[in-house]
């Protein structure tokens, strides 16, 4: 990709994004350029990556032909309206800022700039997030390749529209939580059995890596996947139906729900 990609905070999100364009080599190091609130911090990680240590907003903004500003959503605003002035014509904005709409965006940069609200989750850390793209209407087919091949850089991506944005939290925002009680849950009845803590947690997680990977991979939906293990009168399917008693996929389904119905409030709050 030949472009020029800054970034206002380099936080954990904001890093593991940088990680992920070095190491697909997506674009060159000597292409990424940061900035952060305190100029040791931007140092720090400009040594870390090999990248462009910028002094201040105004001179990354200016440099930039995508930027991402990952930042807290309590303070996007404020550097947004630091940016404005210097953010060119065709520059697309990226914002990872949880709870923080395209309406919320426009209001600060103007409806005519081109915008792009994104929703990464924690796996994207070990580039294996996968990560929610909604653009305005200002973003073009092109602008949304480029976008989609960043974020694809850390795992997987998809194009959203807005109004599936709580969904998304149930589906992958939150959904990490779950997915590490449930490891340790499973660890927790290893060690019960007899197995070392650490030797059950690594059997708990790379039975869970596995079976997404098959999901990913094959294609194959997850009932024809579960169904394949599932010998009759044998120890899956007697611990499947154990799991259907105890109301697994019901408590699965509220959780998520009750995850999406608080990102609703939390949005008309704002």
């Amino acid at each position: 990709m030949n472009k020029k990609i800054g970034f206002i905070g380099a936080g954990h999100m904001g890093s593991a994004i940088i990680g992920g364009l070095i190491h697909k080599a997506i674009v060159d190091a000597s292409q990424i350029y940061a900035v952060t609130q305190h100029q040791d911090k931007t140092q720090t990680v400009a040594k870390q990556f090999g990248i462009n240590a910028s002094a201040n907003i105004a001179e990354l903004t200016v440099t930039s032909d995508i930027l991402v500003v990952a930042v807290k959503p309590k303070v996007i605003a404020q550097a947004l309206s630091e940016a404005l002035p210097f953010i060119k014509k065709d520059t697309v904005i990226v914002s990872i800022a949880a709870g923080v709409t395209l309406a919320n965006l426009e209001k600060v940069l103007g409806a005519d700039k081109k915008i792009v609200r994104i929703m990464p989750n924690l796996p994207s850390l070990v580039g294996e997030g996968v990560s929610s793209i909604t653009p305005n209407a200002k973003v073009t087919e092109k602008d949304l390749e480029d976008i989609k091949v960043i974020f694809n850089s850390l795992g997987k991506a998809e194009v959203v529209s807005e109004d599936l944005i709580h969904a998304v939290v149930g589906v992958s925002g939150s959904s990490p939580a779950y997915v590490f009680m449930f490891i340790e849950a499973l660890a927790d009845a290893a060690v019960q059995g007899g197995m070392p803590r650490e030797q059950a947690y690594t059997f708990a997680a790379q039975a869970v890596l596995g079976s997404a990977k098959m999901v990913l991979e094959t294609g194959t939906h997850p009932g024809v996947l579960k169904d394949m293990i599932c010998s009759a009168g044998g120890t899956t399917i007697e611990a499947v139906c154990t799991l259907e008693r105890k109301g697994f996929r019901t408590a699965v389904i509220d959780g998520a729900s009750a995850a999406m119905i608080k990102s609703q409030e939390m949005s008309n709050k704002k």
